[in-house]
């Protein structure tokens, strides 16, 4: 090895420690210095949203409602509504209704019955989701995403409520089945993010922006159950309910 390679090889040996040294240094500098500061947040994180409250207990009591009677929901529905399904995917209305009967077992059995409806003559039979008895009990007859026939010209986007009694009156001076109708209104109503606005009676059917009827001989139909002197009431009643638990 002549001189000139002996004196590279040793100028690059000796920038090598110094490249060693200086990073040394600088590496036991940084374990003496506190580390930066984390930059503040310019939003705070939003604040978790409390849960809805739960479903108030409800007995499963389905009413037969096979392929069949589906069918019978999807041909009304096209022919009154110009909708090809029976099924309903989001409600926008929760109705009230009084069964005019004495018993819970007398309903379940009518809708259970899946002939022609005594008032129209039509398929499928008349139904409601829920029936609330005399003593506060709540049945589910039929899944939340099925049509029922309940209230001409809303049946495609309504949840229905049928309450056993023969008047608004007796059913609002109920305290247990009152209670039961309104903690069940809230449950589906902030559920289905239903505004208090659309919990309505069926005397109220007419007036309601969902309303729509392609059978001429049926527009107009309506039934005198909770009227909307009643259902201010039962609005004002379940706008004080809250839809989630307070913290």
């Amino acid at each position: 090895m002549n001189r000139h390679w002996r004196a590279a090889v040793g100028t690059v040996l000796l920038l090598g420690c110094v490249v060693v040294v200086v990073a040394a240094a600088a590496a036991t500098a940084d374990r003496g210095r506190p580390a930066p500061a984390a930059k503040p947040r310019l939003f705070p994180a939003p604040a978790a949203k409390p849960r809805l409250l739960p479903a108030p207990y409800i007995v499963q009591s389905p009413i037969p409602f096979p392929q069949a009677r589906k069918n019978q929901m999807r041909q009304y529905a096209l022919a009154n509504y110009g909708i090809d399904t029976w099924r309903m995917p989001h409600p926008h209305l929760i109705i009230w209704h009084y069964t005019d009967s004495a018993t819970y077992s007398s309903v379940w059995n009518t809708f259970a019955q899946d002939v022609p409806d005594v008032e129209y003559h039509l398929l499928p039979q008349v139904c409601a989701h829920f029936v609330i008895t005399t003593h506060g009990t709540i049945h589910q007859l039929v899944p939340l995403d099925i049509m029922c026939r309940q209230v001409v010209g809303l049946d495609y986007t309504s949840i229905g409520i049928e309450n056993v009694g023969f008047s608004d009156q007796q059913v609002m001076g109920d305290a247990r089945q009152y209670h039961a109708a309104l903690t069940l209104t809230r449950w589906l109503r902030c559920r289905f993010d239903i505004p208090v606005k659309n919990v309505i009676g069926h005397n109220e059917s007419l007036q309601s922006p969902y309303y729509r009827e392609r059978i001429a001989s049926l527009r107009g139909q309506t039934h005198s159950d909770f009227d909307h002197h009643d259902m201010d009431i039962v609005r004002a009643a379940v706008r004080r309910l809250p839809c989630r638990a307070s913290r």
